[in-house]
């Protein structure tokens, strides 16, 4: 291992500049003369080629030239004549080697006539094996060199693509992650195993072969590995497993193969445990052909190459495989099994201590206003993952800059918010007065139903302007997270979210299209309601429909329906109730505070922009007076955002 260390502080060996340059000359001589070659073998291949005339005709041809005057050239050497007609075309003829009277005719009826010595022994050489030379060369120096250069690239087709990590890549330590306390833990009592085996195995334990880290997109899991590969100080293996995938047969099981055989090798010269880390597990470990949709025998049998490794017949203690994926319920059952995945390790999206903890790693690398409130973003995020975030840092660096300030503030924070979830503001989109006018009404219906209807979450901003898809938005994050919601807090978002709608039949008796996304987040939450938490008394307390989902990617693939269709037809008469109910209520409270919602429509009119302390002074309200409560956690796209959409 000391030696190992060694030659990695050394510094690296400057190329040979004779080696180089004698390379240089050898590929210029193989460029020159595979470009000779090819223009002569072009030059002989795309002329016509020459008719092949007989002695007797070209001697009459010849001797009548003089009159007819068919042959232009002639040129003369040991056995043959070759040349041109009149017309362009070429001749060759086969003469003997010794004919005078044929010399004499040549030189007297032939205008342009010569005499050139026969091919050499070489040059006939050249043209025979040419081909055969180029070829040679050209496998010895881009093949052969270059495996030899190049760690046996070519040569090893079947090893594995795995990459050492370095001190380079060993920056990243434990401190550089938040948010996931709960999976560093487990991870850290890993490192602490291989560190010190002698502590756990004292009670008779041993050590895990693999973790499984499942989560959603961005949520830091191979964050979490690099920073593994930082703290341990043992060898470590990096993989992703589309690497194992191949088109030849065979290839990816013998790579896996290869990597534990590495990965043994290391344990045996270091004497420690090592790491092995499988990105993407799911490219290589997808469940087994089970009768139905066809298999895959390549990736079965890299599979089935893995299982064996990781618990086989010939297993050695020492190596633990860490995997990461999206997507566990696809993952073959063989795969999950403890003694091969012996834990599970899910990494969620953060909560609000989790969202701040990981601003603050990421806030450290920028420079910040000290009146930066990160602890405020953090409440207006909820469900950002670790990348949301840390795009949202950079957002806000990115914003200070173009404005030309000295740090970040509390402004470009708050809209780099905006920023990430609807997108960037569309200020030169043109729109005219009326449309404006139905998008301030209906945005005005949103914010003030956020704030007078019982456990809504409360509007922190209302604006008018076009921002990504969106026409108008009022943003109302939940001041606290939750996990599980009531149906009060269900029924006040419905009401929420019909407000555009029916303010625009309250002053313009009429609709748009811009409620469009808002009926479409009505229509899903209702029928959950009715169909999937038993919300509703006349079907009781059911579910409704079997749901066949991605488990952290949040996409259905397709709904099992198990009722009749006399329960469908109750069901749609349920879901019409309870959102019409919900209209009603929407249109009953706006009508009351009519006064106030022309108010607030003229202020965005004119300031385009409006927080929640200018609208709660609208309605003579306190901040603790606000009767909409702090709503759940829900994803920031499912409803958080109300999207105004125009018809094109």
């Amino acid at each position: 291992m000391n030696s190992n260390k060694t030659q990695k502080n050394m510094p690296p060996k400057k190329p040979d500049k004779k080696t180089s340059n004698g390379r240089n000359v050898i590929l210029l001589l193989l460029i020159i003369f595979g470009i000779t070659y090819l223009v002569q073998w072009a030059t002989l291949t795309f002329e016509k080629a020459p008719q092949e005339l007989s002695y007797k005709d070209f001697y009459t041809l010849l001797k009548n030239n003089l009159t007819e005057e068919k042959i232009s050239s002639a040129v003369k050497t040991e056995e043959k004549i070759y040349g041109s007609f009149s017309d362009g075309s070429k001749y060759t003829v086969n003469v003997p080697v010794d004919d005078p009277e044929l010399l004499n005719l040549l030189r007297e009826n032939v205008k342009q006539f010569d005499i050139k010595p026969p091919r050499t022994f070489f040059a006939n050489l050249f043209y025979s094996l040419g081909p055969m030379v180029l070829f040679i060369l050209f496998l010895w120096f881009f093949i052969y060199r270059g495996a030899a250069s190049g760690g046996g690239r070519v040569f090893a087709f079947g090893k594995s693509r795995a990459k050492l990590a370095t001190d380079e890549h060993m920056r990243i330590t434990f401190e550089d992650v938040a948010g996931v306390d709960e999976a560093k833990e487990e991870l850290k009592e890993v490192i602490e195993f291989l560190k010190d085996p002698r502590k756990f195995q004292r009670l008779g334990g041993k050590m895990p072969k693999g973790i499984l880290v499942v989560g959603p997109p961005g949520t830091g899991k191979t964050l979490l590995a690099k920073a593994v590969a930082g703290e341990a100080k043992v060898p470590f293996f990096s993989i992703s497993g589309s690497d194992f995938v191949e088109m030849f047969v065979g290839v990816g099981a013998s790579r896996v193969r290869d990597l534990f055989e590495q990965a043994k090798k290391s344990v045996k010269i270091t004497r420690k445990g090592c790491i092995i880390f499988l990105d993407e597990i799911d490219a290589v470990g997808r469940q087994r052909f089970a009768g139905i949709g066809g298999g895959h025998d390549e990736r079965e049998q890299t599979l089935n190459a893995l299982l064996v490794e990781m618990d086989g017949f010939d297993t050695q203690e020492g190596v633990i495989l860490i995997a990461a994926t999206n997507r566990p319920d696809v993952l073959d059952p063989a795969l999950l099994r403890p003694g091969r995945f012996d834990r599970h390790v899910v990494i969620d999206r953060p909560d609000i201590i989790g969202r701040e903890a990981i601003l603050r790693v990421h806030a450290r690398k920028i420079k910040m206003d000290e009146h930066v409130n990160l602890k405020r973003i953090a409440s207006q995020t909820p469900g950002f993952s670790g990348a949301d975030l840390a795009n949202l840092i950079n957002e806000a660096a990115l914003l200070g800059a173009r404005r030309n300030k000295d740090a970040v503030t509390q402004e470009e924070l708050e809209e780099s918010i905006e920023r990430v979830m609807a997108g960037p503001q569309r200020k030169s989109r043109v729109i005219t007065k009326a449309e404006k006018k139905i998008i301030a009404y209906h945005e005005s219906g949103h914010a003030l139903l956020s704030l007078l209807t019982p456990e809504a979450d409360p509007m922190h901003k209302v604006t008018i302007i076009s921002r990504g898809m969106a026409l108008g938005y009022t943003f109302t994050p939940p001041k606290e997270d939750r996990y599980i919601t009531t149906k009060g807090q269900m029924i006040a978002k419905l009401i929420v979210a019909l407000g555009g709608r029916a303010a625009e039949e309250l002053i313009f008796r009429q609709f748009s299209t811009g409620a469009h996304n808002d009926l479409s987040v009505v229509s899903e939450i209702a029928r959950d309601m009715i169909t999937q938490f038993g919300m509703s008394e006349r079907l009781g307390h059911l579910t409704y429909g079997k749901r066949h989902e991605q488990i952290f990617l949040g996409r259905d693939l397709h709904e099992e329906k198990n009722y009749s269709d006399e329960t469908a037809m109750l069901i749609d008469q349920e879901v019409k109730r309870l959102v019409d109910e919900c209209y009603s209520k929407a249109m009953k409270t706006l009508a009351r505070h009519r006064h106030e919602l022309r108010a607030l429509t003229e202020m965005l009119l004119v300031k385009e922009v409006v927080d929640d302390k200018e609208v709660r002074k609208l309605l003579k309200l306190h901040e603790d007076e606000v009767t909409g409560d702090s709503g759940t956690e829900t994803d920031k796209k499912d409803g958080n955002v109300d999207v105004g959409q125009q018809k094109t």
